[in-house]
């Protein structure tokens, strides 16, 4: 794994608290949450200072538990075909509707015998898979069978054919070893019987729960909508091909976002690239009809960031604006109308809009998807890692052993030390000592494969 560790520091050190997330309704103003919006303060200042938004920035586990409320107001499910519902949650529990298998089966290619033997051979091509007699099979009768068929009544077993000798001569078929009633037989509800639950709400489709619900007799399921994601990427410094040149640099963002918000169960449309010009963004926010808008870059207060004035132009409702975390402290979170779409604000450093991402993004499209946010755990630290004095802290980190270890390259403009990482540790403010717990944020393509994590492409 690329990366090295990061070098020690000399810590005032203490022990580390959980980090559990916060069920108060706290925004940014210190008002309630989105459960009770009406009262939240709108975006007032059109370019607040930086030591504003730091005096009001929303504590890191309060900010991503307002995100996750927020996107509980599930999408109205849908009834879709099977062929367009893999990366969907389940809004209705899968439900056996016949016994599976619905008769008793063959498990293997052989010879369906009744009775003791040896057995007379019945002549014919025997049984195949979808054609199966009702007939009985009398005592000492042997027929040939092809694995999924459907057995005769008063059949006793099915021999494999590599454990039977026919003698065609006396037309007569003997088992090579003994035989045990019912072997190599599928009976009638093995699997499931009808009316059992297969498959829960809140299952993530994957092929494999495709080929389940066909099984059963579905031709549609019923789902949560995949939250349609607008991404707009701000800034006329960047370029999207090429090698950086005269003070311009590449599009980090752009090229990462889509692949990683589908990771989490979106549909993301084509990341649209708006400059810095405050009319154009204001006429790509309102004219938006995706659930979730993401922003990249104009979160500060420079000259050309755009971002909090337009908010406060038309009106939206800002629910986190900063949040004490290091890197991306000026991340956002707004409402744009009542019962309109979110937008989160994500910085236009590189490292610095994945923590955005982790801590604002990631559980709203969640929420929104119908999934489950991600699960905390807890890892030992490598390392002693040095903390910011107020802020909770985000560092790369690859599974070393039973530990984790953090990485270099973890500054706010760098990704090299996220791209090869495992997940990023949650360090408290103060940092940690070599040996101490930390909550770890998996990484979607670290902790699960891409059809249980929604389609990367």
């Amino acid at each position: 794994m690329p990366g090295s560790p990061a070098p020690s520091a000399r810590l005032p050190g203490g022990p580390v608290s959980g980090v559990p997330a916060s069920e108060a309704s706290v925004s940014a103003s210190g008002a309630s949450g989105p459960s009770s919006r009406r009262g939240t303060s709108s975006v007032h200042d059109a370019a607040p200072s930086s030591r504003a938004r730091r005096a009001r920035a929303t504590a890191w586990p309060e900010a991503r538990a307002l995100a996750e409320r927020l996107g509980r107001t599930t999408l109205a499910a849908h009834r879709l075909p099977l062929d367009r519902v893999v990366g969907h949650v389940l809004a209705e529990a899968v439900v056996a509707l016949t016994d599976l298998p619905s008769f008793d089966t063959s498990a293997m290619d052989g010879w369906v015998v009744a009775g003791p033997g040896p057995w007379s051979v019945r002549e014919g091509e025997g049984l195949l898979a979808g054609s199966g007699s009702t007939e009985p099979l009398p005592d000492g009768q042997a027929l040939r069978i092809a694995t999924g068929a459907r057995l005769p009544a008063d059949a006793t077993a099915v021999i494999r054919n590599e454990h039977a000798h026919c003698d065609e001569a006396k037309g007569l078929l003997y088992a090579t070893r003994a035989v045990v009633p019912g072997q190599d037989i599928r009976p009638r509800g093995q699997e499931c019987r009808s009316g059992d639950e297969l498959l829960p709400v809140g299952t993530v489709v994957t092929p494999p729960v495709l080929g389940l619900a066909a099984a059963a007799g579905y031709d549609a399921l019923v789902a949560v909508p995949r939250p349609r994601v607008d991404v707009f990427v701000l800034g006329d410094e960047l370029l999207t091909a090429g090698l950086p040149r005269d003070g311009l640099i590449r599009d980090a963002l752009g090229p990462m976002l889509a692949p990683w918000l589908r990771a989490l169960g979106a549909e993301v449309s084509e990341p649209r690239r708006l400059g810095d010009d405050a009319a154009v963004l204001r006429q790509a926010l309102i004219s938006s009809d995706a659930d979730l808008i993401l922003t990249t870059g104009g979160t500060a207060a420079g000259p050309v960031d755009h971002l909090h004035p337009v908010l406060a132009g038309i009106g939206a409702e800002l629910l986190v604006d900063g949040v004490a975390v290091r890197p991306g402290h000026p991340m956002l979170l707004a409402q744009l109308a009542e019962g309109g779409p979110c937008l989160v604000g994500l910085p236009g450093n590189p490292l610095a809009a994945v923590s955005g991402l982790l801590t604002l993004a990631e559980p709203l499209v969640r929420a929104i998807a119908g999934r489950s946010v991600q699960g905390r755990y807890r890892a030992v630290v490598h390392e002693e890692v040095h903390g910011h004095p107020h802020d909770t802290r985000l560092i790369p980190v690859i599974h070393h052993d039973d530990s984790v270890m953090p990485l270099h390259y973890n500054g706010p403009a760098m990704l090299r030390g996220v791209a090869g990482a495992d997940g990023l540790a949650v360090v408290p403010p103060g940092g940690v000592r070599s040996g101490t717990e930390v909550e770890i944020l998996d990484l979607p393509w670290a902790s699960a494969s891409p059809w249980t994590e929604g389609c990367f492409t």
